[in-house]
């Protein structure tokens, strides 16, 4: 039997709708019959899509690797080593052969904040089995990313009720 190729997506840039995106993915995934894993870096809040997975969709098993609170400037010593367990097992997903679609949500953010490096981003991409489709979402994606990607997804933001002073509500932005 031949094997399905894996494709590695970048979806990056300013605009809303990264992590969305990918979770439609990861739905559309489930319903062809694959196992999905989605490993959040820096969320560790209780998401609505993190409750409605794990109330409703049993083939996404989903994980946090962050605090409950946002990074601002300089992380903690706490926020490297939830997002280098994440990178951990992210690897072995990705490796498994289990999983025809693992998601990294926010490991660009996670680079970004030097959480963990391109390099070894890079060297779980390598490792990854030939049939996993995997996913890798956040504002900042380093160039070495996106040459190594098989597709790349910039979102721009146009225009956002967020500058007119409107907060995340819940079931929209959380």
């Amino acid at each position: 039997m031949k094997t399905e190729k894996g494709y590695i997506h970048v979806y990056t840039g300013d605009g809303k709708g990264k992590t969305t995106a990918s979770l439609g993915l990861a739905l559309r995934a489930v319903g062809a019959g694959k196992a999905v894993f989605f490993a959040q870096f820096v969320k560790g809040k209780a998401y609505a899509e993190v409750k409605a997975i794990q109330q409703h969709i049993p083939g996404i098993t989903i994980r946090q690797y962050g605090r409950d609170c946002f990074i601002h400037k300089t992380p903690e010593e706490a926020d490297i080593r939830l997002a280098v367990q994440g990178l951990q097992e992210a690897a072995t997903a990705l490796s498994s052969g289990h999983y025809g679609l693992v998601v990294l949500d926010e490991a660009c953010i996670a680079l970004h904040y030097h959480l963990f490096s391109i390099e070894d981003l890079l060297a779980i991409l390598d490792k990854k089995h030939p049939a996993t489709e995997v996913v890798i979402t956040g504002r900042y994606a380093p160039p070495a990313l996106l040459e190594k990607a098989d597709l790349v997804t910039e979102m721009k933001n146009i225009k956002h009720y967020w500058d007119k002073g409107v907060q995340a509500r819940p079931g929209i932005e959380y």
